[in-house]
């Protein structure tokens, strides 16, 4: 049976949701404030400077890219999803890939914002003394790497295999796999998909997939109490 892939509301956003999740990164990209061209360091970066970076928070506050309310609806919704899989033990493989694949694009999406709008506060939430941050921080690029992978039409049902415990009780676990082909993308590119790529080898395979999902859930939710909700 083939699974299909359940994505939330804003996956229609303009561009559609495999093109704004799986595009490759781009070498040189421009400055959101100054459009200046520059080469980002990291994923999600948006800004040539840190200047740049405090000027635009100055003048936008965060709030019209992405206002508190839409991050708590946000949250509640990837928790809601997170805590479906916690009961999965007994579902079929096509129910658990689906609500996998949900999961995925709700932790990633709320990630994605709160790394891009709100740096300060997801900053504040690694550094927290219960937070693991090498472990946390290699658990959401895994993920990111099964996100892109989604977005390239790879079905959900491709990373989840059944996994019995040393009780009998049945669960889930994310599959090892192989190296993917990166050819086509640029070598910046190519090196983040492979970080990432390796971070779910190392974070993700064989792992239960409920605790992962529970401990991204736990930290964003987390991340997210921080957000400034003065009008």
């Amino acid at each position: 049976m083939s699974v299909s892939r359940i994505r939330p509301p804003f996956a229609s956003a303009a561009g559609g949701a495999r093109n704004a999740y799986h595009r490759a990164v781009a070498d040189v990209r421009e400055c959101a404030q100054c459009g200046t061209p520059f080469t980002p360091q990291r994923e999600h970066a948006r800004f040539c400077s840190p200047r740049c970076r405090m000027a635009w928070n100055r003048e936008h506050a965060g709030v019209a890219a992405a206002p508190a309310v839409a991050i708590d609806w946000s949250v509640i919704a990837m928790t809601e999803a997170a805590g479906r899989l916690a009961v999965a033990g007994a579902w079929e493989l096509h129910r658990v890939a689906a609500a996998v694949g949900e999961t995925v694009w709700w932790i990633t999406l709320v990630d994605a914002t709160l790394v891009r709008y709100h740096t300060r506060d997801y900053e504040r939430a690694l550094a927290d003394k219960d937070v693991r941050r090498r472990k946390t921080e290699g658990t959401l690029a895994g993920l990111r790497y099964v996100r892109n992978q989604l977005g390239k039409s790879v079905e959900p049902a491709e990373f989840v295999r059944p996994a019995v415990g040393d009780d009998g009780a049945g669960g889930w676990t994310w599959r090892p796999l192989p190296e993917p082909g990166l050819e086509t993308l640029t070598p910046r590119a190519r090196q983040w998909e492979l970080n990432r790529y390796h971070a779910y080898q190392e974070r993700l395979a064989e792992r239960d997939i409920a605790r992962t999902f529970a401990r991204c859930t736990e930290f964003l939710a987390q991340a997210a109490g921080l957000v400034d909700r003065s009008p």
